[in-house]
């Protein structure tokens, strides 16, 4: 585990209440938080692992293409979408399934993605969508879509004027596999150069598909963001009361003015990288034993527990969980398949010959087979 001697903690494993020595002027923060706010990071971690869990018995039966797990990781992105504005934009890479729907993303639309039914999934110029652009595949590409969104706000005099109801910030996901591609990079030269009011986060969850994190960086990746004059921390992404106050500060001073922030949330994918995936190839039970012990939803469980949640409304959490995952199942089964001509549609704004020339000769190959042919 690559961490920091500075790691901002809030949260013990065990759900107790024990501040790292780093973590005091986060702290109010948190202290503004109310016992609703604190069920609700709950809640949204419960709900969004049975959807997650769900998605991922659809694909092993089928009814998508791929899926990517967000098993082990919730409390880095409840924590951190918890923490934003409205106005903000968050662009996120393909495992934000918790972002999305706090955002208020239909996860069904997500659903649709990997099964090949849309090219996008959803539109995020509707309101109802909270500012949530598109899924990334191209690792990396989406810092470059937010540095741009980022410079533009700069441009319109949208961020820094001292209104924190209408200044506006942009927020990037990206993973330890990501962190080491060249859009990353040039992304937070153009941030550091430009001021953007933008938060880089980095979700290290250990492992680039099968290379592990200590293969790709010798150090910290919280240090590559200082390599630029990004002021950048360090946060146990396992606790999600940590996940949100160091979100929430960095969001506050890049939508203030002060530039773009980076944050690395040190996590653990305790799935596998996609369902076409097999972690059991590249990593020991130990160590995914070791990091099933600070399971975030566990250690929320826990700290409410003390504060005195009541046994209801973990019962209730449960059944809605149970609800949200069952509702995915149903429309996924009822969502069908799609026109193959669809592919060609609004993959250029204009058309394009080489759309045609696909077009053409998929009409050509289908109508090569003659009924009864095989």
């Amino acid at each position: 585990m690559s961490e920091h001697p500075d790691v901002v903690r809030l949260l013990d494993a065990d759900g107790s209440f024990a501040p790292s020595a780093t973590a005091d002027e986060y702290l109010p923060y948190v202290e503004a938080l109310s016992d609703g706010d604190l069920e609700t990071f709950y809640r949204d971690m419960a709900v969004i692992r049975a959807f997650d869990q769900q998605a991922t018995h659809l694909q092993r039966q089928g009814q998508l293409a791929l899926w990517p797990p967000s098993f082990g990781q919730e409390a880095a992105q409840v924590g951190s979408a918890r923490a934003a504005r409205p106005q903000d934009h968050l662009f996120p890479s393909y495992r934000e399934h918790a972002v999305c729907r706090i955002r208020g993303v239909d996860p069904v639309d997500i659903i649709r993605l990997m099964r090949g039914l849309t090219h996008g999934g959803w539109d995020p110029t509707d309101p109802k969508n909270g500012n949530t652009h598109l899924y990334t595949l191209v690792l990396g590409a989406q810092t470059l879509h937010a540095t741009g969104l980022g410079m533009g706000m700069v441009f319109d005099g949208k961020c820094g004027t001292g209104d924190p109801d209408r200044d506006e910030a942009v927020m990037v996901y990206y993973g330890d596999g990501a962190s080491s591609q060249g859009d990353v990079h040039e992304s937070m030269v153009f941030a550091a150069s430009y001021r953007t009011p933008e938060v880089f986060f980095l979700q290290n969850n250990h492992w680039a598909i099968s290379v592990p994190v200590a293969t790709q960086s010798r150090a910290p990746l919280v240090q590559r963001g200082t390599g630029y004059g990004i002021p950048s921390v360090q946060v146990d992404g396992n606790d999600v009361l940590a996940s949100y106050a160091v979100t929430r500060r960095a969001l506050d001073e890049a939508r203030a003015g002060d530039g773009p922030r980076a944050i690395e949330a040190l996590t653990y994918r305790m799935g596998a990288h996609t369902t076409s995936d097999d972690p059991t190839k590249y990593r020991t039970s130990d160590e995914e034993e070791s990091w099933a012990r600070r399971d975030p939803i566990a250690r929320m469980r826990a700290y409410l527990e003390r504060r005195g949640a009541s046994a209801e409304f973990f019962a209730d959490v449960e059944a809605e969980s149970q609800a949200v995952a069952d509702d995915a199942r149903v429309r996924t089964n009822a969502l069908g398949g799609i026109d193959a001509e669809a592919m060609f549609a609004h993959v250029y704004s204009a058309d394009h010959p080489v759309i045609a020339e696909q077009r053409e000769w998929l009409a050509s190959y289908e109508a090569s087979f003659q009924e009864g042919d095989r």
